[in-house]
């Protein structure tokens, strides 16, 4: 069915509201009830989500990948990730939501923000029964503490406490693996600066030079950094910045290719068509017609 939405619909989280504390906590199945059909058609967030199923059933969609839920499958939704729930309103866990802001930016919370919300090909887990259990009293202890909002501190108690919650699946994501779990290398917060920093700046044409003024480091370290870290090179990373975002707005929108491009930050729509051709080898035009059958 043709899609006739012009934007994908972004929610806010206590937006104009900085007083307030940028972090919330809902029982699923009361949320998922109140939501309706909304939740079904997909959406972004401006803010980061952590949605826990508990029972097996359906399936939940993150930009192009569709995930089937098991007993304890953990999602993790970045902010600006395109995604939806299936027509089931009939669904027991959590849902977390947390602003940008709930990261204090130290050595672990930047690890968790950058392996746990931003791993396309891998922002599901399923958690065992002794993992799950933890995570309950994590959740429980966070219910309580959110009732003692005039409490000395009560927003670090939640925070460490999510953060506590989070370090736990990473823990168990990474046990069965060859990954260890390191925050040592020198090349590692650069890296991570340059993703924020390509994240605000990947629609306005900047040069790699420029990019690399802003973190105060040289082109050639900025290459340095994302070749150690990634194994590609800054360009790639711009270029598949912009690409993921023409593949959301060319599936779950209906704007033309030409505005498409205008919102990429393409003064010529032929070069966007060109671009998009290089690097997924169909056109947007045709792209479009393969993604929504």
């Amino acid at each position: 069915m043709k899609k006739q939405r012009q934007n994908i619909e972004q929610y806010h989280l206590h937006k104009g509201h900085p007083e307030k504390l940028q972090f919330e906590v809902y029982d699923l199945n009361v949320y998922r009830k109140k939501s309706g059909e909304k939740a079904a058609v997909p959406h972004s967030h401006s803010y980061y989500q952590i949605i826990w199923f508990f029972e097996a059933g359906g399936t939940h969609t993150v930009d192009f990948k569709s995930f089937t839920i098991h007993n304890n499958t953990v999602l993790f939704v970045n902010k600006d990730q395109v995604h939806a729930f299936d027509v089931n309103t009939n669904v027991n866990g959590w849902l977390i939501h947390f602003n940008e802001s709930f990261f204090m930016h130290s050595d672990v919370d930047i690890f968790l923000k950058y392996n746990l919300f931003n791993s396309p090909q891998n922002p599901c887990y399923s958690i065992d029964e002794n993992t799950a259990r933890v995570g309950l009293s994590y959740v429980d202890l966070i219910q309580k503490e959110s009732f003692n909002r005039d409490g000395f501190g009560y927003e670090d108690v939640i925070r460490f406490l999510l953060k506590s919650f989070l370090i736990n699946l990473e823990r168990l994501q990474r046990k069965d693996t060859d990954k260890t779990i390191s925050i040592t290398n020198q090349y590692e917060f650069q890296f991570y600066n340059f993703k924020d920093l390509l994240e605000v700046n990947y629609t306005k044409n900047m040069s790699i030079r420029e990019y690399a003024e802003t973190l105060h480091i040289s082109s050639k370290t900025l290459g340095k950094i994302t070749k150690s870290i990634v194994g590609k090179r800054p360009s790639q990373l711009i270029a598949e910045r912009i690409i993921l975002e023409a593949k959301r707005l060319l599936k779950f929108t209906s704007l033309q290719v030409s505005e498409i491009a205008f919102r990429l930050g393409f003064d010529d729509a032929s070069y966007f068509v060109k671009y998009f051709k290089r690097y997924m080898n169909v056109s947007p035009s045709i792209y479009r017609d393969i993604s929504i059958k």
